[in-house]
């Protein structure tokens, strides 16, 4: 089974404070080595190549052999710099030995709390690949809140992602073999987004979850629009070719740009703080079986129903007027900020107020 992880090695972050350390220890040695030049220099009257190599060889416990004839000043000098030398080796061998351990128990903790945190997961996403696509919907699902999971086999894009997300849970692994799903609870989780870097990973992948999980909903990315239908084939719900899509947005920004503009900001919500949303009523609510004017979701959330699908993912109502009734199964599509989405959610479920 594919193991959870982090790279091993910790972010720039953590390492910042060993850097400072070593850099302390270098100073410390530079410092001793000019000090044992000097005083040979000073005491003994040497050359300063001569003075320079008795203080290297001392300090550093090498000891080949006196370059000169010691005086008794000299060799009691000589004594001193070897304490400052054995100082200095137990300080920078205990820096390393520190490193190494430390090094080693974050990248144990780390596995072990990812492994933990996804064997939690339930109702989570999972995104395959960290491509150019694939950091895109990163960056939506942690915007949005939504539980998630990457996968991923390129052990840099796992660094990168790592360091602008600390806290992402990343399994790196083919995303197309059976074992990394399961290791990702593809079981238990909601949906699944293949963004990897050729339609036929992406082909495989759908195949490999939709056998593994027959209701999970599966977006994949289309390469080649020759690969829309084989995908849907293998088991994509939809499928997304960006040079179909941006052909679309760029003759709908030419045509409407003004359209274009504010779906941008109800679907990214990178100008105002403006969500589209989806809200599926589920059994049991008390908006089952009451008109959108007694629902009074607009008085009670702040919220604009745009439109309403049928149980069952069946057709929209676009527009909705008072005296469409809701269902159990309806999917209402809102706009409205985040904290009135949240008060939607707690308004639908059994026994929202």
């Amino acid at each position: 089974m594919a193991e959870p992880i982090r790279p091993d090695l910790p972010s720039g972050g953590a390492l910042r404070p060993f850097a400072w350390r070593f850099l302390w220890a270098a100073l410390y040695f530079l410092a001793a080595f000019a000090a044992g030049t000097a005083g040979y220099v000073l005491i003994e009257h040497w050359p300063w190549f001569d003075a320079l190599y008795m203080a290297v060889t001392t300090i550093t416990s090498v000891g080949f052999m006196e370059v000169r004839p010691l005086s008794p000043a000299g060799r009691s000098f000589t004594i001193g710099l070897i304490l400052v030398g054995l100082t200095g080796l137990g300080i920078w061998w205990a820096l390393i030995t520190a490193f190494i351990v430390e090094l080693d128990l974050i990248g144990l903790f780390r596995r072990r709390k990812m492994t933990r945190e996804i064997s939690h997961l339930s109702g989570h996403f999972i995104v395959c690949g960290l491509g150019r696509m694939g950091r895109v919907v990163v960056g939506e699902m942690i915007r949005s809140g939504m539980p998630f999971v990457v996968i991923e086999k390129d052990a840099a894009r796992v660094a990168a992602a790592l360091e602008r997300h600390p806290d992402i849970l990343v399994i790196q692994d083919d995303a197309t073999r059976e074992n990394t799903l399961v290791t990702a609870r593809i079981e238990t989780a909601r949906g699944l987004a293949s963004c990897l870097t050729s339609d036929a990973d992406n082909l495989l992948l759908c195949l490999t979850a939709r056998g593994l999980r027959r209701e999970i909903t599966i977006v994949a990315r289309a390469y080649d629009e020759e690969s829309l239908q084989k995908l849907h084939r293998a088991g994509a719900d939809h499928t997304i070719s960006p040079n179909v899509t941006g052909g679309i947005r760029m003759a709908s920004t030419l045509i409407r740009p003004s359209v274009v503009s504010f779906l941008d900001v109800s679907t990214t919500g990178t100008e105002l703080d403006l969500r589209m949303e989806q809200e599926k009523i589920p059994e049991g609510s008390s908006l089952a079986g009451a008109s959108l004017s007694e629902a009074q979701i607009p008085q009670r959330t702040g919220l604009i129903v745009l439109a309403l699908q049928k149980a069952g993912g069946g057709g929209y109502i676009y527009n909705p007027g008072p005296d469409t009734r809701l269902e159990a199964g309806n999917v209402m599509l809102v706009l409205g900020r985040p904290e009135q989405i949240v008060r939607l959610r707690r308004y639908v479920s059994p026994g929202g107020s």
